[in-house]
């Protein structure tokens, strides 16, 4: 009595569930960090904003910006921001060279995937690094 309708499959539209065995290129990966720190250096700047008006507004507010910069996770915050911005100017980098159609194929696209994150992350380690008083 009842027959199962098998639905036929509609190419060219990516459901969620398509989605999941999708594996995304490193440039893509890139890509998608360079808009995350972008957003989160927007969503972080009342954050940043405030820090440097409690630095310049007396030598007792610089004291006490230090000794509130000085708890962890107020460090792992301003280390984030230093990723953010790290990250973002050198995959910023990447697009400019892009725009002017260089490293536009698949291999160099990669190379310069890899070169964004050779570079932004190392840096950032040494930001983490002097952040929390290694050297």
């Amino acid at each position: 009595m009842s027959e199962v309708v098998k639905a036929k499959p509609r190419f060219g539209v990516m459901r969620l569930i398509d989605a999941t065995g999708y594996r995304l290129p490193l440039a893509g990966f890139v890509s998608i960090l360079h808009r995350a720190s972008g957003m989160l250096m927007f969503l972080l700047m009342p954050f940043i904003l405030y820090l440097l008006d409690k630095s310049l507004t007396s030598e007792l507010s610089f004291a006490v910006l230090k000794n509130f910069t000085s708890g962890v996770f107020v460090k792992l915050i301003i280390l984030a921001i230093s990723w953010a911005y790290l990250h973002h100017f050198c995959a910023g980098i990447r697009h400019l060279f892009m725009d002017l159609h260089i490293g536009l194929n698949k291999d160099s696209a990669r190379k310069s995937a890899v070169g964004v994150l050779a570079i932004s992350l190392p840096l950032t380690a040494l930001v983490a690094l002097k952040l929390f008083g290694v050297f």
